[in-house]
């Protein structure tokens, strides 16, 4: 079986996981969590960054810095994970849906000025596989109405927006570390990076149960105590060692995932002239090769060709159930205006296997049986 995804491994994990147990220091905060946090502030350009348990985790702590309180409103698109949703509604929030660009799946820019209301709160752009939003457009709309934007950036490590690393253009931004993801914290992680110094020390206190534990350990404060509402955010220093080990191999890794995915898209060039539709990687974005799909010509083609797919032992998949369609979605969120392209292409699309270290045999497996599926 060609799995749709393998975790990737550089060869220092195991080595740095051994230092950290060997410091005496493995609940958090230690040695690799702060070579993490310098990375990330020198590669992304950003003020402050925060290692989670998980870009879910990344979320409900933005939730908690902007105060979410019942009955006030998100913008976001519904095609998207769970998480985006979850953590603002765990703060009483509603979630209001608009519908996505067909082109490139990400939320549809002319469709958040109308569904403004006056309890909106925050504007949440989700950038789908690693391609950016219309971020001029978004915070432009975000300053006109005195909103606040969360970039939910889990794909889009590494990835640019008219040169501007993904999750650093709104006031925060998170990113996912699970083993799905481009790089990953021995299987599970995440990252807050804070943009907008305001929030800069509340982040810290939120991230440790709530407390200037932080501040203590600098010197700042005599003794720290309970200060604010927060929960247990460290990720183990061991997902950090771990985590750290892909860091310093990130260059390579996406690298070679871009390769794999032109081979895919020149090996798929001629499907488009069948009417299946290739990603679209506008010219101001620069993406990550997060994923490389195809969209169908129909659901009943891409149940078809997942099926196939299975016969040949290749691990194909579709991606999210749109969130407004969903029992929860039904109980804390509304789709504002028409839902033309949300459904139907979420419909279309099938993830082909693409993974860090995939060598040229196995992905011409894939595009051999791809191909023989629509006739070419």
């Amino acid at each position: 079986m060609i799995p749709f995804n393998k975790a990737p491994y550089t060869g220092n994990e195991e080595p740095y996981m051994l230092e950290a147990v060997a410091s005496g220091k493995i609940s958090g905060d230690g040695m690799f969590t702060k070579k993490c946090h310098e990375w990330f502030e020198t590669a992304l350009g950003c003020p402050k960054a925060l290692l989670t348990t998980s870009c879910t985790h990344a979320l409900e702590m933005a939730a908690i810095l902007l105060d979410i309180q019942p009955g006030d409103e998100v913008i976001m698109p519904s095609y998207t994970f769970v998480s985006t949703a979850n953590a603002f509604v765990l703060r009483g929030a509603t979630i209001v849906f608009v519908d996505v660009r067909p082109d490139t799946l990400n939320i549809d820019e002319t469709k958040i000025e109308p569904a403004i209301t006056d309890r909106t709160k925050v504007i949440v752009p989700v950038h789908y596989a690693g391609v950016g939003c219309e971020m001029d457009t978004i915070m432009a709309i975000a300053e006109r109405h005195g909103l606040y934007v969360v970039e939910d950036a889990a794909q889009g490590m590494q990835a640019t927006y008219k040169g501007r690393p993904l999750g650093t253009i709104g006031h925060m931004g998170t990113y996912s570390f699970h083993e799905t993801k481009n790089y990953t914290a021995g299987g599970e992680g995440g990252l807050l990076i804070v943009n907008d110094a305001r929030f800069a020390e509340r982040a810290e206190i939120i991230r440790e149960k709530g407390t200037n534990r932080s501040q203590f350990f600098r010197g700042m404060v005599d003794k720290y105590t309970w200060v604010d509402i927060g929960s247990s955010y460290l990720p183990a220093e061991i997902n950090a060692a771990y985590l750290y080990a892909q860091l310093e191999s990130a260059d390579a890794i996406n690298a070679d995932r871009l390769a794999s995915w032109r081979d895919y898209y020149e090996s798929f060039a001629a499907l488009a002239q069948k009417g299946v539709d290739l990603p679209t990687v506008p010219a101001e974005c620069e993406h990550n090769a997060h994923m490389f799909y195809l969209k169908c010509r129909s659901f009943e083609e891409r149940t078809a060709l997942l099926e196939r797919c299975k016969t040949e032992e290749i691990l194909a998949v579709f991606h999210y159930i749109p969130l407004h369609a969903s029992p929860a979605g039904k109980r804390f969120s509304r789709f504002h205006g028409e839902d033309r392209f949300t459904t139907v292409e979420s419909e279309r699309l099938v993830r082909l296997p693409l993974y860090y270290g995939m060598d040229e045999a196995t992905r011409q497996r894939v595009i051999d049986v791809v191909s023989s599926f629509y006739g070419d």
